[in-house]
């Protein structure tokens, strides 16, 4: 399995980031996670625009889903006709969302060009990959997700404040990408977003072999967000553009 951080930024892009992207690859198989602003011009650094195999949803703020609306229009319209198409998993009402990106009469066939798949807490399969899904603690529905395949597995906190579903969720990964959009300080917003210490305290409650802290706001200092997660003790990393983890 090999992870690609395609895009990290947090709550809209940065100058060295689109936001949230991650591409999943086992067995030949592309699995996009998240598809935010600016992700999908990045996105065609790893992969060909038209081998991605399914796309998977953590929830529908635009800096997770808004480019599903340029690839649909990539996909109608491409040169040597419409493109089949792909599943998207993502929560309820995924498809409408995304519909009324193209005005208020609706998509003029856009989604077309994808299946849609609504996600609901448990255990599933898309591809190679076995998929753990669950809410996480955000102003809307949002989940976090667990990949597995061949004994590895990485987890994925989508966005949320603290919640009792991360240590389950992570519990024992090879890799966990954990949003850190926060820097510590007084009268944080609840039920929104986590810091770097706070990743780094459900990190080292579910023993995880590495910490990712990505969904980095461009205007905070990562290097402040690194300094706060080094709570965990253990194999830590920022999440940068280009960045490819090999699990094996």
């Amino acid at each position: 399995m090999r992870l690609t951080v395609v895009g990290c930024a947090g709550s809209f892009p940065g100058p060295d980031s689109a936001a949230s992207c991650y591409l999943l690859e086992a067995d030949g198989f592309r699995l996009v996670v998240d598809l935010g602003n600016g992700a999908l011009g990045a996105l065609q650094k790893y992969a060909g625009l038209f081998d991605v195999d399914a796309i998977c949803l953590s929830h529908l703020h635009g800096d997770h889903c808004v480019d599903v609306h340029s690839y649909a229009i990539a996909r109608k319209y491409a040169p040597g006709g419409p493109q089949p198409p792909i599943p998207v998993y993502g929560p309820a009402g995924t498809c409408e969302r995304l519909a009324m990106i193209n005005g208020p009469g609706g998509d003029d066939g856009l989604m077309k060009r994808f299946t849609f798949e609504t996600l609901a807490p448990g255990m599933f399969e898309i591809g190679p990959f076995r998929v753990t899904a669950a809410h996480m603690n955000h102003p809307v529905e949002t989940f976090g997700f667990r990949f597995g395949h061949d004994g590895r597995s990485v987890a994925y906190s989508g966005d949320s404040g603290e919640t009792g579903e991360l240590v389950p969720l992570a519990r024992g990964a090879d890799v966990f990408l954990c949003e850190a959009a926060f820097l510590d300080g007084p009268d944080l917003p609840p039920d929104l977003h986590l810091t770097g210490g706070q990743a780094a305290e459900y990190a080292a409650r579910a023993g995880v072999g590495k910490l990712v802290i990505t969904h980095l706001q461009p205007w905070n200092d990562a290097d402040q967000s690194l300094r706060e997660a080094a709570a965990f003790g253990g194999d830590l990393a920022l999440a940068h553009p280009g960045t490819v983890l090999e699990l094996s």
